[in-house]
């Protein structure tokens, strides 16, 4: 097989929530200052300072010398995140941040509890080698909808495009461009939540060692990770016989000078905003889609062709019944069986080319973790699940105190 299938911080004093905030009396009986935020070009440090301004590393580092790792006491100053209001420690869980949310997108669950919060805080501080997997859940609360959670695409009977059906109708890419055409401008619109930023810090912090999207969106590379794309992404256009590819607004410009009354029509059309109630009867798919009418592109809608060789052009991600490219498939699962922990988020792991990392990370002696709403495939694999809102949970992990950083 050339690829994958797809089918249907120890801290040093790191306390958890408490019922009560520590007193000022308390507090100040901690022989640690604050903690420092350094800035480099490539990450940035959460360091502390001291009594001992003797032992601080010059050029406005402070850190202690320590073997393995950098370590770090709690204190009040939090790892900010985008989005996201500063918020004290009470008997119950802090209130939710505010997120873009499409309520016909995001599926039903409780706030995280105080105990769901500490658990993925003590899961993200004993890993050392943390891999972490994001799948449609993640999308959801930015008005992307997934495909398999109760108010998802396939509850509607929706059926996405598989590779074959691409490759060898006309008339279905033709249905697949315009709707996607038509759906651009929406997808385009949503912007990363709160757990987008939040594993941006943990990434750029160095906790995180490896990360890998199932998502197209690039939602995460707008919160400033950078992380492997296993199923490609619709920001880019690929040439099936040449290989040739290029940015997708190129080809969205190339469409419209193509069918400039059809475009003119269909960007006349006020489908709402992700977020929004209003879709006039155009529902939005996770790869970005919308259904139209089949008057919109039946007879008058015409495709481009690749500029170098004619050749049919395809959006550079995986279709269901396609395979995950050999080079990044393989990266993926050297990553996987290195690792020594696996987080799954938003990801009901049905597809294979996602769970078989997962297996191949258990099986390895990883420890598993996951956070999703609604069961998944690898449920009897893990130590740890949790059913919470990404946007909720993540923000409010940094929030419990300081994770451990690998020194660099």
């Amino acid at each position: 097989m050339n690829g994958w299938e797809v089918s249907n911080v120890e801290a040093l004093h790191s306390k958890p929530i408490q019922d009560k905030e520590p007193s000022m009396t308390q507090a100040s009986k901690n022989s640690f200052g604050m903690l420092a935020r350094v800035k480099t070009g490539k990450c940035i440090e959460i360091v502390q300072s001291s009594i001992k301004a003797q032992q601080l590393l010059s050029k406005g580092r402070r850190v202690f010398p320590h073997q393995g790792s950098v370590k770090f006491v709690q204190t009040s100053w939090r790892m900010s995140i985008p989005g996201l209001p500063s918020s004290r420690h009470e008997d119950k869980a802090p209130a939710s941040p505010k997120v873009l949310r499409d309520k016909k997108a995001v599926p039903d669950a409780d706030p995280p509890s105080i105990e769901d919060i500490n658990q993925l805080y003590q899961f993200f501080d004993n890993s050392a080698k943390l891999i972490v997997l994001t799948g449609a859940g993640i999308s959801t609360e930015c008005g992307i909808p997934d495909y398999r959670s109760p108010n998802g695409a396939y509850s509607s009977g929706f059926k996405p495009i598989t590779h074959q059906q691409f490759v060898r109708s006309s008339r279905a890419r033709r249905r697949y461009w315009a709707r996607s055409y038509a759906g651009w401008r929406r997808f385009m619109a949503a912007q990363p939540n709160p757990a987008h930023f939040a594993l941006a810090s943990l990434e750029k912090a160095g906790r995180i060692d490896c990360m890998i999207t199932q998502n197209v969106d690039r939602l995460h590379h707008r919160a400033g990770s950078n992380p492997l794309e296993l199923h490609g992404t619709v920001y880019t256009v690929v040439c099936l016989d040449c290989g040739f590819s290029f940015c997708r607004d190129l080809f969205q410009d190339q469409v419209k000078a193509l069918n400039p009354k059809w475009a003119e029509a269909i960007e006349s059309l006020d489908y709402g905003s992700p977020g929004s109630d209003r879709s006039f009867g155009m529902k939005q798919r996770p790869d970005g889609d919308i259904e139209i009418d089949e008057k919109f592109w039946e007879e008058d809608f015409h495709i481009p062709t690749c500029q170098k060789c004619n050749g049919v052009l395809k959006p550079d991600v995986v279709f269901f019944g396609d395979n995950v490219p050999k080079d990044r498939a393989d990266k993926a699962m050297e990553a996987a069986k290195e690792c020594d922990a696996f987080l799954v988020l938003g990801s009901s792991l049905m597809t294979m080319s996602a769970y078989r990392l997962v297996r191949a990370a258990h099986e390895a002696g990883s420890t598993i973790a996951i956070v999703n709403v609604g069961e998944t495939r690898a449920d009897d694999l893990t130590t740890l699940k949790i059913s919470a809102h990404l946007g909720e949970i993540l923000p409010r992990v940094l929030d419990v105190g300081s994770l451990s950083i690998p020194a660099l």
